[in-house]
């Protein structure tokens, strides 16, 4: 009996056949599915889309492949794209304000945001159409709402807001040219007003399903789920059989990776466009409980309860009751913002006096929510306006290593100039604090930023940093080592790998071991080139180099000996273990 190779099947690989069966399995599914649906689907579409295919949604999401690819560089470097300058840092560098919001940190914040857009912004764009619901004929592009002899000879204003009219009722314009066009401003005005170094589509992503939520409530939650498929699908196919093992790592909480404050932006700038849309087409509104429950659904699964407070180092705090409320609250506001009466509430008030703004009588319940969803929008906005006037020195300390402008270096215990740019005390913390790991500046930049946390480069002994602009990169890495005492704390220098020469830039204070060998205590000590022992007796301390594998180092009356990772002591025949190497992922 023959047996096939490890990993094959009849001689096809395994990961092959899988992959097959996935594409095989849902492109018959889905043609079955069209085929029993009749045509009916097809016939919506083409209702709505040009050639029935969302064009719009299809420019959108190549647009951003394209920033990743070619601005970023993610073409050569499809795992580490140059993100840094397109971070949106400040009103005064204009080029991360422009490209942060189309920019991604690396491929899994990409193709999260491009599955989010390819299931959502389809809902928008079919609300939306790309025949004028004006016009007599949806299927007839309308060149312009008046003749060639009326526009020859009337003013040049007149003329432009002609041929602006007949742009916007040109089908193939709205689908890929305003479309794009409109989701492109969307995207720099929720970068403008998202606080800190934002950077990703994830903003324009929530403004669609805001939009789409006040449209189509339950479409929008079956579209949250289309994204998650189509994340599975993408995932199988590239790893169609994964095997994996426990080890320890660190990690930071999930929820404090979450830009909530530009997300929450972005869904109730979506919502009020939509209302704004429905009111002027005089168009349905859906049920207020889809909607409601819709909402709450949507804010549930999207994490927009998730909301923390950063503390300094490595530590946050999650306000997670207090969330739950908070998404409970704006799901009634946006129920009644897109599907509240048109009833004036104060259009009958009798105090009303001469003086009083007659504009606020005028307005709806529903009108008076919108307003109500504007104004909290604007004060979530508030503190990024603030932020991005305020510019980082970008002041590093010691030595770091400089590359065309920017410096790299390590450090324990700094301010941390993006959180503490605007001194803030509410509620119990405060902007006010400090930061440990690597750190990246850029003066003419207004960079600062704390790249790679303390804890991480401790549990990963490396991290590489990507600096670089538009069409060039470098890399910086920075390399941890260290000693620890048995029973004390660690020693450890961090240096800095950058064209081919090593620099250290930081020591750490010496680690005391916890025995005592012949009444002396020993400790491990960091310099910028190698570790040492230090044998402390009364107050005399011997300071001598750490013994390498297979050496010894004789300290008064104890003899040190090297293995391959670790120091022991040797005395009157004791062997003792004092220093460990430490030991990375």
């Amino acid at each position: 009996m023959s047996v096939s190779p490890v990993g094959q099947f009849g001689g096809v690989p395994w990961a092959l056949l899988q992959r097959l069966f996935v594409v095989v399995a849902l492109l018959g599914g889905v043609a079955l599915a069209l085929a029993l649906d009749d045509g009916r689907l097809q016939d919506r579409l083409r209702e709505r889309f040009v050639l029935g295919v969302p064009w719009g949604t299809v420019v959108t999401v190549a647009g951003v492949l394209a920033v990743y690819l070619f601005v970023q560089g993610g073409y050569a470097h499809w795992h580490r794209p140059v993100v840094l300058p397109f971070r949106a840092w400040s009103y005064f560098e204009p080029l991360g304000m422009l490209v942060a919001g189309f920019a991604h940190a690396g491929p899994g914040h990409l193709l999260g945001n491009l599955f989010g857009a390819l299931t959502l912004a389809p809902i928008v764009e079919y609300a939306v159409g790309h025949y004028p619901p004006d016009s007599s004929d949806p299927r007839t592009p309308t060149l312009s709402s008046e003749s060639p002899s009326t526009l020859s000879g009337a003013s040049t204003p007149s003329r432009i807001r002609g041929r602006l009219d007949a742009l916007r009722r040109n089908p193939k314009a709205r689908a890929f040219l305003l479309f794009p066009l409109a989701v492109g401003v969307v995207g720099v005005v929720l970068t403008m007003f998202t606080v800190g170094a934002v950077i990703g589509f994830s903003g324009v992503v929530f403004a669609f399903a805001g939009f789409a939520l006040a449209r189509y409530p339950l479409a929008t939650v079956l579209a949250l789920v289309a994204s998650d498929l189509l994340n599975l699908v993408y995932s199988a196919l590239r790893n169609p059989t994964i095997t994996a093992a426990g080890r320890s790592r660190f990690v930071t909480p999930w929820w404090a990776d979450i830009a909530i404050q530009g997300h929450a932006i972005g869904l109730l700038v979506g919502v009020v466009l939509a209302a704004v849309l429905l009111r002027r087409r005089g168009e349905a509104t859906p049920s207020p409980a889809r909607l409601w429950v819709g909402g709450v659904l949507l804010a549930a699964s999207q994490s927009l309860w998730a909301v923390y407070w950063y503390r300094g180092g490595s530590e946050y705090v999650l306000y997670r009751a207090a969330g739950l409320g908070l998404i409970a609250l704006a799901a009634t506001v946006i129920v009644v913002a897109v599907a509240g009466p048109e009833r004036r509430p104060f259009a009958g008030d009798e105090t009303a006096t001469e003086g009083d703004d007659s504009r606020l009588r005028d307005l709806s319940v529903r009108q008076l929510a919108v307003v109500a969803i504007v104004i909290t929008a604007a004060l979530f906005s508030g503190p990024a306006v603030a932020v991005n006037l305020v510019s980082t020195e970008g002041d590093l300390p010691g030595e770091p290593a400089s590359v065309r402008g920017y410096e790299v270096t390590y450090a324990e215990g700094v301010e941390n100039e993006m959180v503490s740019a605007i001194p803030v005390t509410l509620f119990g913390e405060t902007t006010q604090v400090t930061t440990s790991g690597v750190i990246v500046a850029n003066p003419d930049r207004r960079i600062w930023l704390s790249v790679v946390p303390r804890g991480r480069l401790a549990a990963n002994g490396r991290a590489t940093v990507v600096v670089g602009g538009v069409g060039w990169r470098d890399t910086v890495t920075a390399v941890r080592r260290g000693w620890t005492a048995v029973g004390g704390g660690t020693a450890y220098a961090v240096a800095l790998d950058h064209d081919g020469e090593r620099r250290t830039v930081f020591t750490s204070a010496p680690a005391q071991a916890d025995p005592r060998i012949a009444n002396q205590n020993v400790s491990v000590a960091a310099g910028n080139d190698s570790f040492y022992l230090l044998v402390s007796e009364g107050n005399e301390t011997a300071r001598r180099p750490l013994p390498g594998t297979n050496e010894s180092v004789t300290v008064r009356n104890v003899t040190f000996y090297g293995q391959a990772d670790r120091v022991v002591a040797v005395h009157d025949g004791t062997r003792v273990t004092v220093l460990r190497e430490e030991t990375y992922n």
